[in-house]
């Protein structure tokens, strides 16, 4: 079982840029999806972005195209995403996933981290 941390969280104004990152330990994840899902207060949990074990984007969602992009190092055993232009709406709680879900009806995932606090001020 991978076990996947989250790191970057933080304050950053609206507008603004912010870099949340993961490191996996346990196994490699070089093979593995991995995503990022994120649930704001009072909100439904929502799939932000997926990448392939190659490297290929597979998803993203379309609220945050074009801002946001997921990354990852297999050599670290790292995934990234670099969000830009945030909005006071996506406030949120950040999750790293492994071998997420893309077309469920509910927010699935075979490994999740503990997540990482985005917050956004006007």
């Amino acid at each position: 079982q991978v076990h996947l941390v989250e790191s970057g969280g933080g304050l950053v104004q609206a507008g603004g840029s912010l870099r949340v990152s993961c490191v996996a330990s346990g196994r490699t994840i070089s093979r593995s999806s991995m995503g990022w899902f994120r649930q704001a207060p009072g909100k439904a949990r929502e799939l932000v972005a997926v990448v392939r074990g190659g490297g290929a984007t597979t998803y993203t969602a379309q609220s945050v195209k074009g801002r946001f992009t997921i990354s990852r190092d297999n050599a670290k055993n790292t995934v990234s995403i670099q969000m830009n232009s945030l909005g006071r709406e996506e406030a949120a709680v950040y999750y790293c996933t492994a071998e997420p879900v893309v077309s469920g009806s509910l927010p699935e995932a075979d490994c999740w981290g503990r997540g990482t606090q985005v917050t956004v001020s006007s």
